[in-house]
């Protein structure tokens, strides 16, 4: 019998389900096709694409639809994230309301919007009311869109 080998390195972070090439490359204002390589790390993620070489915390991914979904830990990892770059504010960075804005926009089918939609209500916490209202607005048209 051969004995079983044991990881050397240390299991993924938690928040690692979140990480897409396109979420990325939206951090970055780049295409998806622009980034090169997304390397998921036990702490960080490390990031490599078109004139860009960084290292981005977990909690700079924005939640998506496919994976479990976010949970009070993950809620945690968010604020204490936020609350870290962002001194007054404890919200969500911008990107996250392009990156919903435009995962609305390639939604196929109103069941994926209304999921996606059902995302937002559970973070809505992340976000400003204004910023808020904003996504409203897009899942509205959006939605507006797909019954015709």
């Amino acid at each position: 019998m051969l004995p079983t080998q044991q990881r050397n390195s240390n299991p993924l972070h938690r928040l690692a389900r979140f990480v897409t090439q396109k979420a990325a490359a939206m951090m970055f204002n780049l295409e998806a096709e622009d980034i090169y390589q997304v390397e998921r790390w036990a702490n960080i993620v490390y990031v490599h694409g078109k004139g860009v070489s960084r290292f981005v915390s977990y909690a700079d991914f924005p939640p998506v639809l496919g994976v479990a979904p976010p949970s009070d830990r993950d809620f945690a990892f968010w604020r204490r994230r936020w609350k870290q770059r962002q001194r007054q504010k404890k919200q969500a960075p911008l990107f996250w309301l392009q990156f919903f804005a435009q995962q609305f926009h390639q939604s196929p089918t109103e069941t994926i919007l209304f999921n996606w939609g059902k995302l937002i209500g559970t973070i809505k916490f992340a976000f400003g009311e204004g910023v808020l209202q904003e996504l409203r607005e897009k899942y509205c048209y959006e939605k507006m869109l797909l019954s015709f």
